[in-house]
């Protein structure tokens, strides 16, 4: 009978130096015989949901964490049983042996994208030498059950390890800001996590003996009082005035860059309405042809179609800002982002090289994106690497705003709601579709009049699409 080890499995850092993700949803359970690769958990990042692979074959032995559970990179969130067939470590962190004892492992093949480079046997990277208590006997993994949260004012159970003499104190970079915005000194803080690691907890803790404050539960993102379920708009009879909602996952990385954004890049925003009946002719006339059926065709198709040719004459609105290298770049590809309101809060996914599709192309490029944007499972390859942005606000009903720019880029495009509207017409009031176009760029990168020029040629294509021959 072959001898069995268990192996546990540490949360990766799934791309970009992510420091944490949530488990969303785990696809085993505790008794499960899983193979190698096989999806086992939906962990949100702040970017997006990305789905798990394992990296043994085996036995499900414990799942460490509940879904909803933010997770620190490196923590171990589930555990497997293997077999002891002297093949080593293949990912994950590291094992403890049971039955017949482990074998030395061998080092660990990067098969997984996001698992990092090859540890050593220890299934961790290398680090210098730290000052560590003598660490209790392993136990046996169990399944891990849920966790009930403890008040601050409760002892906990966590061992206690001191830091070596004149080093950093050990803590992620989260607990770090939330100890500077409640003016903690971290030094002075003892840390109860793994190998002495400062925790959240450990901070709050330190804060007034165990009684938060009001200001210490909201910047540490933890509700001031139980709620029931969250609702919108309302406040649900006989229940609670407030909900708190923690800030985290995608919301959280929007806000982060969305401020980086305003207080770093110059905004300026300029509007133009445009008589688009002409193209809203057109829209018609692509639906009912013969080549185009089976596509799905919307006043942003062709918007998207425009703004690509207008970017070949303003390829400054195609650019970004680098500030360390005090260097423009200019792209000489297009990947055009699509703003998309999900269930998780704003992604802005991106077409790759969109610039170089047909419109038959785009039309399909932008129906897969928004159908994956909305189901929540938009990778973060196509959340990275976007040169400009569309956000359609009219699907809303708004005609116009102020469209923050995403960072790294130089422009982004606002459409607003198509509208019949009294208009001048051939010396005439008529009633014509109009639509208000609302760009915002970077004065960094772009100047007011080739802003302008690009907002222009622009409502010129949508006005009349016909002049697209004039500027190819």
């Amino acid at each position: 009978m072959s001898a069995t080890m268990i192996k546990e499995f540490r949360l990766p850092d799934l791309g970009e130096g992510l420091t944490e993700s949530e488990i969303v949803a785990w696809k085993v359970a505790v008794g499960d015989t899983v193979t190698l690769n096989q999806i086992i958990a939906e962990v949100e990042t702040a970017k997006a949901v990305v789905e798990l692979p394992s990296p043994f074959a085996g036995v499900v032995a414990a799942l460490h964490e509940q879904p909803g559970t933010v997770v620190e990179v490196g923590k171990p969130i589930v555990s497997f049983e293997i077999e002891d067939d002297g093949a080593g470590d293949s990912g994950g962190g590291a094992g403890t042996a049971v039955g017949a004892g482990a074998v030395a492992a061998a080092k660990r093949e990067p098969n997984l994208v996001g698992y990092g480079a090859v540890l050593e046997a220890s299934g961790r990277p290398a680090r210098r030498t730290r000052t560590f208590a003598a660490p209790a006997a392993a136990s046996p993994v169990a399944p891990a059950e849920p966790v009930a949260p403890v008040r601050a004012a409760e002892p906990l159970e966590s061992k206690v390890v001191e830091t070596a003499p004149g080093e950093r104190p050990r803590s992620t970079p989260p607990v770090r800001k939330l100890a500077k915005d409640l003016g903690v000194d971290l030094e002075a803080v003892t840390g109860t996590g793994e190998h002495g690691l400062i925790t959240r907890e450990d901070v709050l803790n330190f804060v007034g003996g165990g009684d938060l404050t009001a200001a210490a539960q909201e910047l540490a993102g933890a509700p001031a009082q139980s709620v029931g379920a969250q609702s919108v708009g309302r406040v649900p009879a006989g229940g609670e005035r407030e909900t708190r909602t923690p800030i985290k996952g995608v919301r959280k990385f929007t806000a982060a860059a969305m401020v980086a954004s305003a207080f770093t890049a110059p905004h300026v925003t300029e509007f133009l309405t445009v008589d688009v009946t002409p193209t809203m002719e057109l829209l018609a006339r692509l639906k009912a042809s013969r080549a185009f059926a089976g596509y799905k065709l919307t006043p942003l198709t062709l918007v998207s179609k425009a703004v690509l040719i207008a970017l070949r004459n303003h390829p400054t609105l195609n650019a970004r800002w680098d500030e360390a290298n005090q260097e423009i770049v200019q792209f000489n590809y297009v990947n055009l982002g699509i703003a998309a309101a999900t269930p998780r809060g704003l992604t802005v996914p991106n077409i790759k090289d969109a610039d170089r599709m047909s419109l038959m192309e785009l039309s399909t490029a932008l129906t897969e994106l928004t159908d994956t944007a909305r189901a929540g499972k938009t990778g973060t390859e196509a959340l990275s690497g976007g040169t400009i942005s569309i956000t359609n606000i009219g699907v809303f009903g708004i005609d116009a705003g102020t469209p923050i720019l995403n960072p790294g880029e130089a422009a982004i495009l606002a459409l607003g709601a198509v509208r019949k509207m009294p208009w001048e017409y051939q010396d005439e009031v008529a009633l014509r579709q109009v639509m208000t176009l609302s760009l915002s760029f970077d004065h960094r990168l772009v100047d007011g009049e080739q802003g302008s020029r690009f907002l222009q040629d622009l409502g010129t294509m949508l006005a009349d699409p016909g002049m697209v021959l004039a500027m190819v």
